[in-house]
Formats: structure tokens, sequence, C-alpha cells
């Protein structure tokens, strides 16, 4: 929407990594296929501090200058944080879309400040958006009404067949950290037969090196970077695994990618919403880790996905698809938008 028009909602995006940014533009483009006008506020990106504390205070700041703007320029009726991290120094109340709550994903140091805001906030937000209901259950109490909408998951043409896939795994680790980057190249370094390739996908500059530690980064390993959308959901296309050993996961949407892609998922367990765990579990029980630290499990996890073969009898990625599908497709997520989201926040 121009500058100066007015705007049914506002939807401020924090935008600090791609998945936030295309989750929030996706929400935005379902608002208004439901018939709103909808004006996104952007967060310009601060300049990267040393403490997560400190981090999210910087991205508050850039939130908060960007809403203030889109305030002044669309007058809206209403306003959308696309997530807590945007809310946190908001210059007018409004609904909080969100796949975490503070008091869940920033323990002790990390959130001396950020936790007691939220709850602040949840006393004067109007309606939450979690992604799903295990993401508002982690919500302390009390708190507003919510609408759950979870992002849409595109499950695109039909699969790569098993035999023409080149690629041995995929893994995703903007934040090497929280994805366990260390842990999925250990399993590598176990599991990994002559030929086969891991590629990392948007891990920051130096982030594979540092994860490997003194060993070293094992053979067959590519780091790919970042990837535009077209460009990683090509790679998926192509690989047989998708292996993540994540220490606490939000809401796994490169998974459910991943799942919907054709990829067997090979996961540890992880604290937080999860909702990729339990289509994991629903299609392949032997590929779900429970010991994230078993590096030796893990790589034996990632072996039986790899080697063990597919039949039209015995299809998961038929099944997965099937699951992604009935609870995160598109068209479900548009009329969650247009018949329970819009009303609640536009009367």
């Amino acid at each position: 929407m121009g500058a100066g028009l007015p705007a049914d909602v506002l939807l401020v995006s924090l935008g600090s990594t791609p998945g936030l940014r295309r989750v929030d533009d996706e929400l935005a483009a379902s608002m208004e296929r439901a018939g709103a006008r909808v004006s996104v506020a952007r967060a310009a990106p601060p300049r990267a501090v040393r403490t997560l504390a400190l981090t999210d205070l910087t991205w508050a700041l850039a939130a908060r200058r960007a809403a203030e703007r889109g305030l002044a320029d669309h007058r809206p009726r209403a306003v959308v944080y696309g997530s807590v991290g945007a809310a946190l120094l908001w210059p007018r109340p409004g609904a909080i879309r969100l796949d975490a709550a503070m008091a869940a994903n920033r323990p002790g140091r990390h959130g001396v400040w950020q936790r007691p805001r939220e709850r602040l906030l949840l006393r004067r937000c109007p309606l939450l958006v979690p992604q799903s209901a295990e993401a508002l259950d982690e919500v302390p109490r009390p708190r507003p009404g919510a609408v759950v909408v979870p992002p849409p998951v595109a499950l695109g043409p039909a699969p790569v067949a098993w035999g023409d896939r080149d690629v041995a795994a995929v893994t995703y680790a903007s934040d090497p950290a929280k994805k366990g980057l260390d842990r999925v190249l250990a399993a590598w370094r176990d599991a990994r037969r002559d030929g086969e390739e891991l590629v990392v996908c948007g891990a920051p500059r130096g982030a594979v090196a540092a994860a490997a530690g003194p060993a070293g980064v094992p053979d067959g390993v590519r780091d790919a970077g970042s990837l535009g959308p077209d460009a990683f959901a090509a790679l998926l296309a192509r690989a047989r695994t998708f292996l993540i050993a994540p220490r606490r996961e939000d809401h796994g949407l490169v998974q459910l990618e991943a799942l919907a892609a054709g990829c067997r998922l090979v996961t540890t367990t992880a604290p937080g919403a999860y909702l990729a765990l339990s289509v994991a579990r629903a299609v392949a029980p032997r590929l779900v880790v429970d010991r994230p630290d078993d590096a030796a499990l893990l790589g034996a996890a990632l072996r039986t996905a790899l080697d063990a073969p597919r039949t039209p009898g015995a299809d998961d990625a038929a099944r997965a698809r099937e699951l992604v599908h009935g609870r995160f497709d598109a068209a479900r997520v548009d009329r969650v938008v247009r018949d329970e989201l819009l009303p609640a926040l536009l009367g």
C-alpha cells in the first residue's frame, strides 16, 4: 500500500530473519485476499550487538520507529505486531503474532528485561495471534483471547522420485546453536558414506567451521549460505533427507516444507511448540531421536532414512504431505484469517 493511504491493518514486521519476513508477508497477503487494506511497516536492521538481551532491545527500537512511521502514514484501524519482539516497545497497543513467548524462549539473563515487559504487554494486548495452540500454551497467564493462524505450507508439485534425488541431506542453521548445527555435523561425520553431501543453508559466515570444532568440518559438507525461497525449494526437491537437531524449536516451518517436498525428516526432540515433530512421529517415528546429544543415534537414524527404500505401498512421503496439507494448507489458513482473525481485529 502506498504511503499516505489509509489502512485497515498495520502489520509491524520485525523481519530479523528471512523466515520471519516471509511469515509476515504471508499473513499480510492473506488479510488482503480477505478484503482488508494492509500496510507492512518493516523494521530497519540495526547494528549487531553482543548479547541477546541487547539484540532484542535494538530490534525493538527499530520496530518502534517503523510502527510510528506506519501509524502516521496510514492511520490504521488495527495494528498487528509480527512477533513479541516487534511489540516490546510498541507506540500503540495492538494484536501480537507469535511463534513463542519470551517467557519460554528467553530464559535467565537472556530475557532479563523482555519477560517482565512481555507480562505488561499481555495486560494491554487486545488479541494474540499464535502460530499454533502449542505456542499459545507457553504464553503466561493472564492473557487475552487468541485466534490461532499457522503459517501456510505450500505443497508444490508432486515430489521428485526417491531415486532421482542427488543430495543426501540438507540442514538449516540460521541460528547455529539453536538449530543444533554442531550436533548435525557430528552425526554427519559418523554416518556419511563416500559421495554423499550435506548442504548447510542459512548459516552466518564462519558458523559451519565454528560448529565443527577442533575436529574440523567433515567431508561432504557444503555451506550454501542464504538461499532465496525458490532456490531453497529446488534444493529440497533434490534432497533425500532433512537433518536437524534443535535445542529449541518454536515452530519448525522449514521442516514442514521439507516434508511437503518429499524429504525424510531426521530430527531430535526439542522443547518448544515444534509442530513438525508431531508429523515426523506420525510418519516415521524411527527417524526421531529422543537423546539429542547422542551423535551416534542421530547418525544411525540418518543412515536408516538414507538407506530405506521407498515403495508405492509404503510411501511415507505421501503420508507426510497429507498431514501437512490437512493442517497447513493455504486455503484453510485464508478461511481462518477471513472468518476469525479480521472480525476479531476490525469488529
